[in-house]
């Protein structure tokens, strides 16, 4: 089993980050899973949704918990019972979880030079920053995107924008950490957000 990464960012937050080189028979095999959710997985059309679905809860189960452990609310936001926070995530061959005593959110994206063509759409005041010539542009959009969907996914919320209520502070590659906003219905809300890059993919998430 392919547990890739463990990150203990502080005493009360944990990420883990699983490769997912196993298949879907492998990786449901040793899985008990609720009614509801072997219906969904079975319901998925496409195996690497499947296997990305089928990992997360191997990653629940390095952190102790069980498929049971987890639900959701009215806004697709996933809760665990015991109380703790946690924001889950998966892209093509990674998927990772973020489980914290605060609210947190995660995103894992592939590094691809089409995030440019779509860069208006999520990106505002960050253009301020940023060099469409620079080398290590579509890399600092992916962590721009990175950012503002853990953002997303720590306030749940409908209504909310990328480009117009989440903000990402100017920030260097190799700094791994940034500050980033929330500003939205005349209130404002800041939060720490550290990312990574592996393999052509990028790690970002947030904490509240």
């Amino acid at each position: 089993m392919s547990l890739y990464k463990s990150i203990s960012v502080n005493s009360q937050t944990t990420v883990k980050i699983w490769k997912i080189e196993e298949s879907y028979s492998v990786l449901i095999a040793p899985l008990d899973l609720k009614p509801e959710s072997l219906k969904r997985v079975l319901s998925m059309k496409s195996e690497l949704h499947q296997r990305g679905f089928l990992s997360v809860r191997h990653l629940l189960r390095e952190f102790g918990y069980t498929d049971q452990d987890l639900f959701y609310d009215d806004n697709g936001k996933p809760h665990l019972k015991d109380g703790k926070h946690i924001s889950i995530t998966h892209s093509f061959t990674f998927s990772g979880v973020i489980i914290s005593d605060n609210e947190v959110g995660i995103d894992i994206e592939k590094q691809r030079d089409k995030i440019a063509i779509i860069a208006k759409k999520f990106v505002d005041y960050e253009f301020q920053y940023l060099d469409k010539n620079n080398s290590e542009y579509i890399n600092k959009l992916t962590v721009i995107w990175g950012i503002k969907e853990s953002l997303y996914k720590l306030f749940a919320t409908p209504g909310m924008l990328f480009r117009e209520h989440f903000l990402v502070i100017p920030f260097m590659l190799q700094d791994q950490e940034t500050v980033c906003w929330i500003d939205y219905k005349m209130k404002k809300y800041r939060y720490q957000s550290y990312f990574l890059e592996f393999e052509g993919f990028t790690c970002a998430y947030v904490l509240g």
